[in-house]
């Protein structure tokens, strides 16, 4: 192994001897903005669906983060990308935007909440074997059970909030959805280092939100017609789950090994069960806690005794 290589796995949090990745606290607080704002999108989501179709929310809240970004980067003079990087910084904003969001959105309009939820908690899985192929991590025996024991957690989450498991034809859209985010996770992380989290979360929203405007002209018509707290929800998700929870976790991302980073992902969920709680005084079922604590215990194998290495060349 080079010197380059040792220094950039140490930069990742992997090392070659094995020793157990450990998370800094600056990496730890990104992670619990980002688990925090990914889980309020539920509720705003859900404010601003009846009043908002699919496609035009999308765009809406993807304008707001891009305008958002703008403002900084003009205020920063933030300089373009290489001219070398921007096909793979479009597949990026394509994959992790684009087809993430899309793919969603539609697939909820009639996959139940609880198989959707199912669905996107595969996310960390194919995260961490794109991991071991792209970016040569490894997790040990541990770390695959954390995994697993938090996706047993959700699959009881979302039998406890009692939306069922049935599956139609656009439950294929979300497993889509949830390949997407985890190709997205893994392929930016070459690029994270040449950028930083900043850059290249504002390069691909960018990039992402493009080819939304396709719904500009039902945007428009919802945009004028729809009540003013459904388009403040649409502004909130563009501003806090979509520019600041990207960014938070592009930086955690770059400090830190994607498939350990992943696990964080089946937090939200059990989140947002709480923030509904306090918020709306929907009060989860004990089926629902109890899942919810297994997903957290999972969680926390694969940060403690999860061992992420680098597969040697």
């Amino acid at each position: 192994m080079s010197p380059a290589d040792a220094t950039t796995q140490a930069k990742d949090g992997s090392s070659a001897s094995g020793r157990v990745a450990r998370l800094e606290p600056r990496t730890l607080i990104a992670l619990g903005v980002t688990v925090v704002l990914w889980a309020s999108a539920f509720a705003g989501i859900r404010a601003a669906l009846p009043e908002y179709p699919p496609g035009e929310l999308a765009l809406l809240r993807f304008l707001v983060a891009s305008g958002a970004l703008a403002v900084y980067a003009a205020a920063t003079r933030m300089p373009p990308p290489r001219a070398a990087d921007v096909p793979a910084i479009v597949g990026l904003g394509l994959l992790g935007v684009t087809g993430y969001h899309l793919l969603l959105n539609f697939g909820e309009v009639t996959v139940t909440a609880g198989a959707a939820s199912l669905l996107i908690a595969s996310v960390p899985i194919f995260t961490a074997l794109l991991a071991m192929f792209f970016l040569r991590e490894r997790l040990s025996v541990w770390g695959w059970l954390g995994i697993l024991v938090s996706f047993f957690g959700v699959a009881v989450v979302a039998l406890g909030e009692g939306e069922g498991m049935t599956f139609d034809p656009r439950a294929v859209l979300v497993l889509f959805a949830a390949l997407c985010g985890a190709h997205y996770f893994v392929l930016q992380k070459p690029l994270l280092r040449r950028y930083g989290a900043l850059r290249l979360t504002t390069y691909g929203i960018w990039a992402g939100t493009i080819p939304f405007l396709v719904f500009l002209p039902g945007m428009t018509r919802s945009l004028s017609n729809a009540s003013a707290g459904a388009t403040i929800a649409v502004v909130y998700l563009g501003i806090f789950p979509a520019a600041i929870a990207y960014l938070t976790w592009n930086y955690a991302l770059s400090r830190a090994p994607a498939s350990l980073i992943a696990s964080f992902l089946y937090l939200p969920p059990v989140l947002a069960i709480l923030i509904a709680w306090v918020w709306v005084g929907e009060l989860p079922t004990t089926l629902t806690v109890l899942g919810g604590v297994v997903a957290v215990v999972g969680v926390a194998i694969v940060n403690t005794r999860g061992r992420t290495r680098a597969i040697p060349a």
